[in-house]
């Protein structure tokens, strides 16, 4: 369990008015101006232009979602390296701005539930950025998602998923679904466990996380008013190809990783 100190209700924070009155224009910027930029570069001509280790087009997505995390006020920390190549990075879920965090530090295509394609903005951004939308509950649709993560390894990308299934109001870490990590496993590539922490010292899971009830343009507005406030991403040792026996023993040692980095 995860015990994090209580903050001040939105109500009695007196700057929220002043955080909208400048964060709101500058989101709308990003979106309206930097997004439509981001886009034009992306040509199919230029999209595959190397950079580095990177293309031109995952160094884009990660400079505009690190621009993101700034409007809403996060100040990204790293810590250790993520892996290159082909390697699947599984984290705890907390919100739906764990997939700009990460995203921020590497690129790579998430497993996500399919409602997020609906979301403002948000939705469309995840599409393109090589998500693979799931349906939550469906047997085929799991099917299908191990498929296509199965190929997307195979052929030396990286795949990215919370293993949960869902959030849990960012005071505990649930079990890890073992299934998940059989494309990892057949693949033969390795499991990179990543701790994701907001706040100091995490003591903000809770106030980032969805609240009951709450939707996700509740929670979008709500942390856009928030406090400014550490983002930390913690890539952690990797689980290497042969390193456990079997699915559940990678999801198992995964999950241990990460509540070990989150209450250190």
């Amino acid at each position: 369990m995860l015990a994090p100190s209580e903050a001040p209700s939105a109500a009695a924070d007196r700057w929220r008015p002043l955080r909208y009155a400048y964060r709101v224009p500058l989101l709308l910027w990003h979106v309206l101006v930097d997004l439509p930029l981001v886009l034009l570069m992306m040509t199919p001509l230029t999209r595959n232009l190397r950079i580095g280790e990177e293309t031109l087009e995952h160094r884009l997505i990660r400079a505009w979602s690190a621009g993101l995390m700034r409007i809403f006020g996060f100040r990204l920390r790293r810590f250790g390296e993520p892996l290159p190549g082909a390697a699947m990075f599984v984290a705890n879920h907390v919100s739906w701005i764990d997939i700009e965090a990460l995203h921020s530090q590497r690129m790579m295509g998430f497993v996500a539930k399919r409602e997020i394609q609906s979301w403002p903005v948000v939705g469309w951004l995840a599409a393109r950025g090589e998500t693979i939308f799931h349906a939550r509950g469906s047997t085929e649709s799991l099917g299908g998602v191990l498929h296509e993560m199965l190929g997307r390894l195979r052929g030396g990308r990286s795949v990215g998923v919370f293993p949960e299934g869902g959030t849990r109001g960012g005071r505990e870490i649930g079990p890890f679904h073992a299934r998940i990590f059989l494309a990892a496993v057949e693949a033969g590539v390795p499991v990179q466990p990543v701790a994701l922490r907001y706040g100091e010292r995490g003591e903000a899971q809770h106030v980032v996380a969805f609240q009951p009830r709450e939707s996700f343009l509740a929670n979008f507005l709500r942390l856009l008013g928030e406090p400014p406030r550490p983002a930390e991403v913690h890539f952690l040792e990797p689980i290497q190809p042969g390193q456990a026996e079997g699915r559940r023993r990678i999801a198992e040692l995964a999950r241990a990783r990460i509540v070990e980095a989150m209450t250190r």
